[in-house]
């Protein structure tokens, strides 16, 4: 319970949690997306006049207030979020995607409305972008330069830094599939690994030698003591002997991407998974089903931003038919 968040709003987010199984990180995103727009809506529709919206109490609002809300409403938040921050159409679609769900909630479960003011809300259209990600070559050097010490001679996190690169290149997981990863989610004698993704499923991750040597080698300079103790259990621990975070995560693979004399602006930890599946389906035969299961795709057709690759290897099977200078 938030107390500074309305009853219904808390009823959601319970809800969400106990019943959908929904993540922590995905409440927290809930709870954040869903009190700006009541504050939004709360001056919007005269309940309050606060001349800055974040200032704006939201906590007595009751389902008289919800009543009030229309389909046009609902625009001019997004119309509002478009011009006040220069949202991009990824992040107005989330918002209008969690401004759905909360509504369908209080028409359909709690039936406290009688009409579903999102149920006709469309999301922005979305951009197809290809995928940015490492070549082979530039993934290479990039492993390559993880391994070295740094130019100061420093190196306390070397193995660990290298495992790290490691598994994003070759496993194409998260990076809060990375951060949460547990001694115990490892299984060194079948080399594979579990790793709890979006929606808090569970799914195996299977390790090659290169993985596999990479967590052996950190794990024999790990730390054995003086570990935070609700953190024991955690894989990656960062010099203050407690889990690492995913800031820490990105400091790291920034550090070796510039080690590496690679673009930080265009490459993240992010942009690692993209090359991990973009690899596997241009160099392994990997069929595109196995790399929906291996990343933790709910969608086939996010996979599918992946096939990109096969362009150039078409093209030039084309070119080689015998037949093309016919």
């Amino acid at each position: 319970m938030v107390k500074e968040y309305p009853e219904f709003l808390n009823s959601f987010l319970q809800y969400s949690a106990v019943i959908l199984n929904k993540s922590q990180n995905s409440i927290k995103e809930y709870g954040y997306d869903l009190s700006n727009f009541f504050k939004f809506m709360s001056n919007h529709l005269g309940f309050s006049s606060e001349e800055d919206i974040k200032d704006t109490d939201i906590h007595s609002l009751d389902i008289s207030f919800l009543k009030q809300i229309t389909l046009e409403d609902i625009h001019s938040y997004l119309y509002y979020l478009k011009g006040a921050y220069d949202s991009k159409p990824a992040t107005l679609a989330r918002k209008a995607s969690t401004i759905r769900i909360f509504f369908a909630y209080m028409s359909n479960k709690e039936k406290e409305l009688e009409v579903n003011p999102a149920q006709n809300l469309e999301s922005p259209k979305l951009d197809k972008r290809q995928p940015k990600y490492l070549t082979l070559e530039e993934s290479k050097k990039l492993l390559e330069v993880s391994i070295q010490p740094n130019c100061d001679g420093k190196n306390r996190n070397l193995e660990r830094d290298f495992a790290i690169v490691t598994l994003f290149l070759n496993c194409g997981m998260r990076l809060s599939e990375l951060v949460s990863i547990n001694l115990k989610d490892i299984k060194f004698d079948e080399c594979k690994m579990t790793v709890i993704g979006k929606g808090n499923k569970e799914r195996t991750i299977y390790l090659n030698k290169a993985c596999m040597k990479a967590i052996q080698q950190y794990l024999d300079v790990r730390q054995k003591t003086g570990i935070k103790k609700e953190d024991e259990s955690a894989l990656f621990l960062s010099e203050r002997l407690e889990r690492i975070s995913k800031r820490t995560v990105q400091y790291v693979v920034e550090k070796e991407l510039k080690k590496a004399g690679l673009d930080t602006s265009k490459y993240s930890t992010h942009k690692l998974r993209h090359t991990a599946a973009t690899l596997m389906y241009q160099y392994g035969d990997v069929d595109i089903r196995a790399l929906q299961e291996l990343l933790g795709h709910k969608s086939i057709a996010t996979t599918e931003i992946y096939t990109h690759v096969a362009n150039a290897q078409v093209r030039d099977a084309v070119e080689r038919n015998p037949l093309s200078d016919a």
